[in-house]
């Protein structure tokens, strides 16, 4: 089995990390038990870019459990936790192709070892594999089935080629799942990305100014989870109903100058360019805390950090100090990259189960209609969502009402008045 991963000797170790964190995975792990009975993906490729991590390795192992023939691969170079990597080698014989900290060229030539196992379904977290194949393998885009796209980033990009007319396969947008973003953008991300920071710095946060960028699903658990630390929250926008609903739930709202000037920690989850730049940081005070929570590490411009620097130096691990001239320091976490994990572990099991969940019976769902969908983005089928959804509450113990047959007259009937 070809195979690129840092050490086979760490594998143990990712082999118990992978088992604790199923445990607190059991709607994947249902899913993987009727996958195993009906076999959906029996002489199937699955080619994966995902953040490699105890939660992945869950949903790896379950699609190899429905008979198909996995291979996964990194899509961020700071995200792989590289004993899990060793584990699903060495222990579920899972190819994967991806070690923390790789370079650009070593992130790409990894993406073109999972293309070139020609798969029949593609997951995509960021949309660098799918994009990849449209580039560099056109004639591989005619053939696969279909694919899944992880996050708001991949969506908006996915949107985008589609728009243009330039999507060669469908691909379900698990991202837009009700029981993905209200649940894995809101609390996932809110808990890592304060998980990171608090990892990486080691610096309180009651009392401190806390900016977040972006007020999106994302930027509202990190929101509310800096609130819920004590600090001062400020948010910043580009939405004006999205700015208004900030200000509703409490926090300040203003411009990102203003906030430049009051941060002492800064985090940006807006799926957008330059959300930091040069004004900003020229007003920032020193000893001021930035960080992103975006999939991309074009949030923060780091050219313009560098040039406003007189010396660049780490002070501990994921934090960089950058001493700008005027002898102000602005510290920098993780590289601009996903701080919650390049500094921590990412999103807990218990959201990712959900997300996962989605995955696995969407690539299903791409199995059992190849052919008969379209080149578009489609969103998650509502009967996947709400199967997800009652799953998830019967794990944790929860019933609910259902509507009586009088209900169901009286919501479908428009005679029913005063």
């Amino acid at each position: 089995m070809e195979y690129h991963v840092k050490d086979l000797s760490l594998a143990q170790l990712g082999k118990k990390r992978i088992e604790w964190a199923g445990k607190d995975m059991p709607v994947l792990r249902q899913i993987g038990e009727e996958f195993e009975k009906e076999k959906p993906f029996k002489g199937v490729t699955i080619s994966a870019c995902l953040h490699v991590t105890t939660e992945t390795a869950n949903l790896v192992i379950t699609l190899k459990r429905g008979g198909a023939d996995v291979y996964l691969t990194a899509s961020n170079p700071l995200s792989t936790q590289d004993d899990v990597a060793a584990a699903l080698v060495k222990y579920y014989d899972i190819p994967v192709f991806a070690i923390k900290g790789e370079d650009r060229e070593t992130y790409y030539s990894h993406l073109k070892e999972v293309i070139e196992r020609n798969p029949q379904i593609v997951i995509d977290d960021g949309a660098d594999l799918i994009s990849t194949i449209h580039r560099e393998y056109p004639s591989l885009a005619e053939r696969i089935w279909g694919g899944m796209e992880e996050t708001t980033t991949g969506v908006i990009r996915l949107r985008a080629m589609e728009k243009e007319g330039v999507l060669k396969f469908p691909v379900i947008a698990v991202n837009d799942a009700m029981t993905k973003h209200l649940f894995d953008n809101r609390y996932g991300t809110g808990q890592s990305t304060i998980d990171g920071i608090l990892r990486a710095t080691n610096r309180l946060l009651a009392g401190s100014y806390f900016v977040v960028a972006g007020y999106g699903w994302c930027g509202k658990g990190v929101a509310m989870r800096a609130r819920g630390m004590g600090a001062i929250v400020i948010v910043t926008e580009v939405d004006p109903i999205k700015a208004l609903e900030a200000r509703m739930d409490g926090f300040l709202v203003m411009s990102m100058r203003e906030a430049a000037k009051l941060g002492d920690f800064f985090v940006t989850v807006t799926g957008n360019t330059s959300v930091l730049r040069k004004e900003h940081f020229e007003v920032m005070k020193d000893g001021s805390i930035i960080s992103n929570s975006g999939h991309f590490n074009v949030e923060i411009d780091l050219q313009a950090l560098e040039e406003l620097a007189e010396s660049v130096r780490e002070v501990r691990p994921n934090v960089k100090e950058y001493k700008l001239k005027d002898g102000r320091s602005i510290y920098l976490l993780a590289d601009g990259r996903l701080v919650n994990l390049a500094a921590a572990e990412g999103h807990p099991a218990s959201v990712m189960d959900m997300s996962f969940a989605n995955q696995a019976l969407s690539a299903r769902y791409i199995a059992q209609n190849r052919g008969k969908l379209e080149n578009k983005v489609y969103p998650v089928p509502k009967e996947i969502d709400e199967r997800v959804a009652r799953l998830k509450l019967a794990a944790l113990g929860v019933e609910i009402d259902e509507l009586t047959p009088e209900q169901i007259k009286y919501l479908q009937s428009w005679e029913f008045g005063t």
